[in-house]
């Protein structure tokens, strides 16, 4: 086993990218990506801190929840979470990030790489009300790169196949990972009470 250690070594093994894997990158959000967005009630967020360590965090919403402002420009409300802010506490020192659109049954991906920014203009905050209530901060990202990702790694995963499907009782209550993870002291929390205390917290 040796460590690759060069891109000219890398490239000794891979051939290189051609046709459309190269040309399918495209600088602005149009028709088809801008409908990817739309249909899309899941991405993921890569950033990375100060401290070199990248991070990926999710975000999750009924379809349409990230809204194009423009050809080079999205918004994606926070709603309640853990409050780590670990994403946006790494985007105030660095402001590159890859973002991940899936949904649920295509098994195509859209990506698109860029730079973002935390903002609370009221005026912004108030497109993404729900039940009157509206997310603390808004990320817009502007974009640098969108492209169509295709499908191999969800066809081999079976990502959306019914039959692929894991029962979630195969894994202990969330509960008692965290308690065997951490160990506090306190008795664990039911899977179906945690389920439930989420429900009233969503936005």
């Amino acid at each position: 086993m040796a460590k690759i250690e060069s891109v000219e070594a890398l490239r000794r093994i891979y051939r290189p990218a051609t046709g459309r894997a190269v040309t399918k990158v495209l600088g602005r959000l149009e028709v088809h990506c801008r409908r990817f967005i739309a249909l899309s009630p899941f991405l993921v967020i890569s950033s990375q801190g100060r401290d070199g360590l990248g991070d990926v965090s999710p975000k999750g919403d009924a379809p349409g929840f990230v809204q194009v402002l423009d050809d080079r420009t999205l918004a994606i409300p926070d709603r309640p979470g853990n409050n780590r802010l670990d994403t946006m506490s790494n985007l105030i020192d660095n402001p590159i990030v890859g973002l991940m659109f899936l949904i649920p049954g295509v098994d195509e991906i859209l990506r698109i790489n860029g730079t973002a920014e935390i903002r609370d203009d009221e005026d912004l905050r108030q497109r993404f009300a729900v039940d009157g209530k509206l997310p603390a901060t808004v990320m817009v990202v502007t974009v640098g790169e969108a492209y169509l990702h295709c499908a191999k790694a969800l066809m081999r995963s079976r990502l959306w196949d019914p039959d692929a499907q894991v029962e979630r009782s195969v894994l202990p209550s969330m509960g008692q990972m965290l308690k065997d993870q951490i160990g506090h002291d306190e008795p664990p929390e039911d899977q179906a009470v945690m389920v439930e205390r989420y429900s009233k917290v969503l936005y």
